[in-house]
């Protein structure tokens, strides 16, 4: 069970990797437009915003990475903290942005979490 528990963190923390990557390099291109559903204006409008947001991606990568590094006691609250933390502010994304929302962040997180749960 800690192997999958140790695969569903890595798979998080690889999502929020490119989750950065799409918010702090992609917003403005052609790709980023059409995967956020952006006109040009509203791309560049947004930019800050969606950098800003790249950045909490890339430390919520960061805080499951470090994971891996821990004593297991730190691992396990690390582990449990940062998808918690996904799991909540995916939910609000999935309520406030577009319910599929809920498919690509929180319910990952929570797969992961559960797992790394019963691992313990």
């Amino acid at each position: 069970m800690k192997a999958a528990a140790d695969a569903l963190v890595a798979l998080v923390a690889l999502a929020h990797l490119f989750f950065a990557w799409l918010e702090m390099s992609q917003w403005r291109t052609p790709r980023g437009r059409r995967i956020f559903g952006l006109s040009a204006a509203q791309a560049e409008a947004s930019a800050t915003l969606a950098s800003n947001q790249g950045l909490y991606n890339a430390a919520l990568a960061a805080g499951l990475i470090a994971s891996f590094f821990a004593g297991a006691g730190a691992a396990l609250a690390l582990r449990v903290y940062v998808l918690a933390a996904i799991v909540v502010v995916g939910v609000y994304g999935a309520w406030s942005v577009k319910p599929r929302v809920f498919f690509v962040q929180p319910l990952p997180a929570l797969l992961a979490l559960a797992a790394v749960w019963l691992a313990r």
